[in-house]
């Protein structure tokens, strides 16, 4: 009825950006909502565990997974003009970074700060991804998601996806209840730029296009990232840790902490700065180790197990913890045989027995 691309058993080294070499059930392509709902309607008759999956840029599996991995390639991106606004409708499977160089090519600027950060338009929403002073939810206008009980598509609003750093209601409370389908993005004519630290250096003219933030953000991250292409890993592992300002008041007498007040009147401290100074600069796992251009993101040189990168991300979390006292949570979702796995099950101060 649907033309649907699967395949059996097969590795799933090319579908998570940490390049984890596992296998899958079965894999199939979707390119259309009719068969995803297809697909949605034999897991739910059968009782298969499923997972749908963008570019994988913020798992980690852990093991071979027993059901079918269902990969997101619904695209379709819709542009309306308003007086005052661009109005975008992405559906889910476009990729992210292909977004930016899209819209910034036709002249609709706002996007350029988020260059290069990888994955596709449904994780931007479940994990609203950030970068250089924007984040999802500052241009999020809608959030269409499709509810797995009746595959009706309900549109939310801004303000009902509770987003916040590097989170939203899609990775928590609605994780297994419905899929983004699309996203609103609203941009305005009256473009602005983000102006960010490192921008500051290139500001020669004090103007700035967006055409040159984007080369500036594509160099920096080219620069300082690890190319997905070449070495595993999955941008941050870690949040960088948002604590009560007391807490941080006892820190930055201690040390010399970078810190960044919040708003709501918490601080944000420096994740990558805590890595690095609990020693653990040489530490590594078998090809698990810490990327030394950036201490939160994890790498797999060659041929890392997922167990070696787990075992090295909770010898980190036990480090910071016990001597700074902060708990730092994993970005990443972890994907065991037939479900994901809370984090809560997988970091303890306590060195206990790998569950997955």
């Amino acid at each position: 009825m649907y033309k649907i691309k699967y395949f059996s058993n097969l590795s799933i080294k090319d579908l998570n950006t940490f390049r984890v070499d596992l296998t899958a059930k079965k894999i199939i392509f979707i390119k259309n909502i009719k068969s995803l709902i297809y697909i949605l309607q034999i897991c739910k008759l059968y009782q298969i565990p499923h997972l749908i999956l963008g570019e994988g840029s913020n798992v980690l599996f852990l093991k071979n997974y027993q059901g079918i991995i269902i990969v997101n390639r619904i695209k379709g991106i819709k542009i309306v003009e308003k007086s005052n606004n661009w109005l975008l409708h992405v559906f889910s499977g476009e990729k992210w970074h292909d977004l930016v160089k899209y819209t910034l090519n036709l002249g609709i600027l706002g996007l350029e700060n988020s260059a290069l950060i990888p994955g596709c338009i449904g994780s931007a929403a479940i994990q609203n991804i950030g970068a250089y002073g924007l984040e999802f939810k500052d241009v999020c206008h809608y959030v269409d998601v499709m509810s797995f009980k009746n595959n009706s598509i309900i549109r939310m609003n801004k303000n009902s996806c509770k987003f916040s750093y590097r989170n939203s209601i899609f990775k928590n409370q609605y994780y297994s209840e419905c899929v983004v389908i699309a996203v609103g993005i609203k941009l305005s004519k009256k473009w602005q730029p983000l102006i960010f630290s490192e921008l500051e250096n290139h500001m020669k003219p004090k103007f700035i296009s967006a055409h040159q933030i984007f080369n500036i953000v594509s160099k920096i991250r080219t620069k300082n990232l690890p190319n997905l292409k070449k070495i595993g890993n999955a941008g941050s592992f870690f949040k960088n840790p948002i604590i009560k300002k007391k807490h941080a008041e006892k820190l930055i007498c201690l040390y010399n902490i970078p810190y960044y007040p919040q708003s709501d009147g918490l601080i944000k401290i420096s994740g990558g700065w805590l890595i690095e100074h609990c020693n653990l600069k040489n530490i590594q796992i078998g090809d698990a180790a810490i990327y030394q251009k950036k201490k939160l993101i994890l790498i797999n040189k060659k041929k890392a197990t997922p167990q070696e990168i787990l075992q090295l991300a909770q010898i980190i979390y036990r480090h910071v913890l016990k001597k700074f006292n902060i708990h730092l949570e994993p970005e990443v979702d972890f994907i065991g045989s037939i479900k994901k796995i809370k984090t809560s099950d997988l970091f303890t101060l306590k060195n206990k027995k790998i569950i997955y």
